[in-house]
């Protein structure tokens, strides 16, 4: 994987660091555990689905602080301790972070056939929505006589 050096941006920019340290987690190689998709499910719902196969419904976590929700899950502790000739699946802890525009909140949260699926709807509120400004006509008097033009004398 490449490795993209930003500081020659952060040096010349003001105010984009936020911006920088969400593709910074992004490229980091630990951030691809689970898999997951991102699904769009109308206008304004979205999907997020995550492979949590191995892990009871119990031991996961879903939780949103203000724009970012976080998914996390610990293995359950087991009383045999099997051994394993070869381990495919992984069952290791993980704690997933998913930065959330402004007013996307989440629905709801289900487990099905090892897949959590977490459902998001981005809720703007009325005041922050564009709305249409009728144009009225001006009806005061002498709004629609005709302009009356004084003429000069021409100078000599």
């Amino acid at each position: 994987m490449r490795n993209i050096d930003f500081d020659p941006f952060r040096r010349t920019s003001i105010g984009f660091d936020r911006l920088f340290a969400l593709i910074d987690e992004t490229l980091e190689p630990e951030g691809r555990y689970p898999p997951y998709n991102i699904l769009r499910t109308g206008e304004d719902s979205y999907r997020v689905s995550l492979a949590v196969a191995g892990f009871a419904p119990g031991s996961i976590g879903v939780t949103q602080h203000q724009n970012v929700l976080t998914v996390s899950a610990r293995p359950a502790e087991k009383g045999d301790k099997a051994e394993y000739l070869y381990r495919g699946i992984a069952g290791r802890a993980f704690e997933k972070r998913f930065n959330l525009a402004d007013y996307v909140e989440v629905l709801g949260a289900t487990f099905e056939d090892g897949l959590l699926h977490i459902d998001l709807v981005r809720r703007v509120p009325e005041a922050m929505k564009p709305r249409r400004i009728a144009v009225g006509v001006n009806t005061t008097p002498g709004a629609g006589e005709s302009v009356k033009t004084i003429e000069h004398e021409k100078a000599a």
